[in-house]
Order: structure tokens, then sequence, then C-alpha cells
């Protein structure tokens, strides 16, 4: 092997380190899991957080809107993405929404803003990201939704929610369907995360920590990875 061949076989082998290494150097790490990192193709994924301005989504006992911490999450998971090389489109950046001027139909205006997005960044992958409340306080649990019809999708929701069961707060068991507009608009695989209930006293407390939403868009990226094939565990 010549000499330029070593440098080049190092510099990949020092690539692929730094990957394995950042991603496990994030604030936890899965319980019971080893996760490898290997160099990724150029995947686009665009993560959606819900909701946006006016429209704050779901409210807390304590006052946490929807729209704050699903922004954070999105963030949180792009973050991860980024450093492992795949192409990730934020539908929002801020806490504005997507409407443009309020008037009526603001709500109609505001998704298809978002299709208009997965649509013109071509994308691989959907992951909307949102919130849940009931009348119930004691509901509770994490869950992933899946676009009807799509194996795909079905697929990603099945990594996530697996995984969500292992390392969060009461999760759900199971995935389900999902019906959303959001989901529906285009051909994309895609699915709609309802990250735990903001009517729950316990989980809206976790829900305003740093370390939690750590966990979920940790958790959430490793489903997303995973769904590539780009980690193993």
């Amino acid at each position: 092997m010549t000499i330029v061949a070593i440098k080049n076989r190092l510099a990949y082998i020092l690539c692929c380190l730094f990957a394995f290494t950042t991603l496990l150097c994030c604030n936890f790490v899965l319980s019971n899991h080893v996760v490898s990192a290997m160099p990724s193709p150029k995947f686009t994924v665009v993560l959606d957080a819900g909701h946006g301005g006016v429209d704050t989504g779901c409210v807390g006992y304590s006052g946490t809107f929807e729209s704050e911490i699903t922004l954070k999450i999105a963030q949180k998971i792009e973050k991860h993405l980024s450093t492992l090389g795949l192409n990730v489109v934020q539908t929002r950046t801020n806490m504005d929404g997507l409407y443009g001027t309020f008037a009526n139909g603001f709500k109609q205006r505001d998704l298809n803003k978002r299709r208009d997005i997965i649509l013109s960044c071509k994308a691989d992958l959907l992951v909307s990201i949102h919130l849940n409340a009931f009348s119930d306080s004691t509901a509770h649990g994490a869950q992933v939704f899946y676009k009807i019809g799509s194996d795909e999708s079905k697929e990603l929701a099945c990594n996530i929610q697996q995984l969500f069961v292992e390392n969060l707060y009461h999760a759900r068991t199971t995935p389900q369907k999902g019906d959303f507009y959001i989901l529906n608009c285009t051909d994309t695989p895609g699915v709609l995360l309802e990250c735990g209930f903001l009517s729950n006293p316990e989980e809206e407390r976790l829900l305003n920590t740093d370390e939690y939403l750590q966990k979920i868009s940790y958790n959430v990226s490793c489903g997303i990875l995973s769904y590539f094939d780009l980690v193993k565990f």
C-alpha cells in the first residue's frame, strides 16, 4: 500500500471515529444499546416543529406552550443528524407561525407552507413533532403515528416507538396509524410524534427539563439513523 493510500485510509478511520465519538458524547447514552455510527450518504430529513405564532398548540398546567417545546426538540434532533452528515430542513426555526398575515384561513396557509417546504427540498423523510393533551390528567406517554398505507413510515414509527418505550417516561407501547394532513399532503414517508402529555403534571415537568428533551431528541435521531441503516443496535 502506498503512503498516499495509507494516509487516505487513516483519514477515513479518523472521520469515522469522530462521528462515533460525537454521537456518544451527547448528554446521555441509551440504556442497553451500543450505537455505532457509519459514514452516511446525503439523506434529507424535514423536521416539522408543530404550531407556532398565535397557534401555540396545547398549553400545560404551568403555562408550557407546545409550540415552544416542539421547536426545542426539533433543534436538538437537527444537531444530532447534522453531525452525522444528514441534510436537515426545519419547517420553522423560531416561534413564529408560517401563515404570513394573521387572518381567516391562517391555519391552512400554515399547513400549506409546511407542505411546500417538504416538496421543495425533495425530502426523504418527514418527522412532525407535537405534544399531547387530554381532559384526564393521568393520561401520559409518548407515541408515534405513521402515514397510513406506507410501509416505510410504519418501519420508522416502530424504530422510534421501541426506543421511546425503553427510555422515556411511561411511553405508549405501540405506534399507531395517523390520518393527519401533514403526513398525507405529500408522498414522503413520515411520522408524527406526540412526545408526551402537557396535561399530565409530571410529564409537563419533565418536558421543561433540558435533560428530558435531550433524551427525546437522541432517541428520535437514533430511530431515524436506524431507518436509513446508518446505525446498528
